[in-house]
């Protein structure tokens, strides 16, 4: 829902980023927290109530932090060993908060709980149930939390967390083609180089244009019954539809991509390439090479 300031276009625009800030880390963990119960088929503490005689179910708090304390070593915790939020001058792991909201989404599972008695309350207990429903509300809330916080990061319905990639070719539709290619090894490196592309710690942005790269090499020599001029050649001439003023277009642009891949820091790491040290420099020679793989790939046989 818009509030009226945003309905009216009163609103400065939210500022992107991929940078988590201590308010925003609070209100991610605390909404993991809200859900730690539907965890409890996972660390399940079994108690007796004195009163009635009856065991319930609830949330093994300790084993769950003993787990994580080897699941997700590097994640903020307090003085007793209890994840946390950061607190004034605490340094924190953005990306281990980050492994926490995915451990929550892919072990969540439905629960009914409730007091045992309306009047008494004697304890809370919680059923397990065997369904996911509820992953759904969890992940529209994490998301809502990281749209209106302009984090460029989403949950997506395979549980787990991708960054948002403003102004960039790739599509789902892109990646529907991508996984038909025959060739095995071109269509395992794309899969490769667009994971690592969306993944959201920027040390992966390197990975993501090596692995492209090495796919757009790997597509040069599609035609194995060809040398690899040849094959590139046919790429080439069918990408073209047999006319000149195309091939001339695809061809320059696949040499242009292969002098790119040979003298900046991306195949080869010899002292003598050029480094890149701007991401947003990675995300253009990801974008590039992947519009022209993928124009290709539509024309191969």
């Amino acid at each position: 829902m818009h509030l009226y300031t945003e309905r009216h276009g009163l609103r400065k625009p939210i500022t992107r980023t991929i940078e988590v800030s201590k308010e925003v880390y609070t209100l991610l963990l605390n909404m993991c927290k809200k859900y730690y119960n539907n965890l409890a088929h996972n660390f399940r503490l079994q108690q007796r109530c004195t009163f009635t005689g009856k065991y319930y179910i609830e949330f093994d708090r300790n084993q769950f932090e003993k787990r994580m304390a080897i699941k997700i070593p590097d994640i903020l915790r307090d003085e007793d060993g209890y994840i946390a939020a950061p607190q004034d001058n605490d340094d924190y792991d953005q990306y281990s908060l980050i492994d926490l909201i995915e451990y929550v989404a892919q072990n969540i599972k439905d629960i009914s709980e409730g007091w045992n008695d309306h009047r008494y309350k004697n304890y809370w207990d919680i059923h397990c149930l065997d369904t996911t429903n509820v992953f759904n509300d969890y992940r529209n809330e994490i998301n809502e939390i990281f749209q209106e916080s302009g984090l460029l990061f989403t949950l997506t319905q395979g549980k787990l967390i991708e960054r948002v990639v403003e102004n960039t070719p790739l599509s789902p539709e892109m990646e529907t083609q991508i996984q038909k290619i025959s060739e095995h090894g071109t269509r395992e490196l794309m899969k490769d180089a667009i994971a690592l592309y969306k993944t959201p710690n920027p040390a992966a942005r390197q990975d993501s244009v090596e692995k492209i790269w090495d796919a757009l090499e790997r597509l040069k020599t599609y035609y194995t019954h060809l040398d690899k001029r040849g094959s590139v050649t046919k790429v080439v001439n069918d990408m073209s539809n047999g006319k000149s003023d195309f091939i001339e277009i695809f061809d320059c642009e696949f040499k242009e991509l292969t002098k790119i891949g040979n003298n900046f820091r991306i195949r080869h790491h010899e002292t003598s390439k050029t480094d890149i040290t701007d991401n947003r420099h990675y995300d253009y020679f990801f974008n590039r090479c992947l519009s022209l793989i993928a124009l290709a790939i539509q024309y191969l046989k």
